[in-house]
């Protein structure tokens, strides 16, 4: 399991978090990070993704059971190349998880969480 980092930007006033997971490889699931009061979130995937590359963005309302999440047009947060996403769905917790890539895939996974 990939561990976050999780920092509080001063420049944002304490409203928000950044988490991010760091250099994760086909097969790696990233701890999940329990932030349930932060409703408006973000996803940015960068690195080297390899042959097929993909990393999932799930969700889980008891932090056992865990489902994809997805964008504002309702597509499942399957992201195979580099960007930022929007997530809709407020659940209790989140993680990454690289789902397919190969010896090449490195890949880094940064969410904000925004709360009031």
């Amino acid at each position: 399991m990939i561990q976050y980092t999780k920092t509080v930007p001063d420049s944002l006033h304490h409203t928000c978090v950044i988490a991010t997971w760091a250099n994760m490889q086909n097969g790696d699931d990233g701890q999940p990070i329990e932030l349930a009061n932060f409703a408006d979130r973000s996803a940015q995937v960068f690195g080297t993704f390899g042959t097929g590359g993909n990393v999932r963005i799930e969700g889980s309302i008891d932090g056992t059971n865990y489902a994809p999440l997805t964008d504002p047009q309702g597509n499942a947060l399957d992201i195979n190349t580099a960007k930022i996403e929007a997530i809709i769905e407020l659940v209790r917790w989140i993680r990454p998880v690289v789902t397919a890539g190969d010896g090449s895939t490195s890949l880094t996974v940064t969410m904000l969480l925004k709360g009031k």
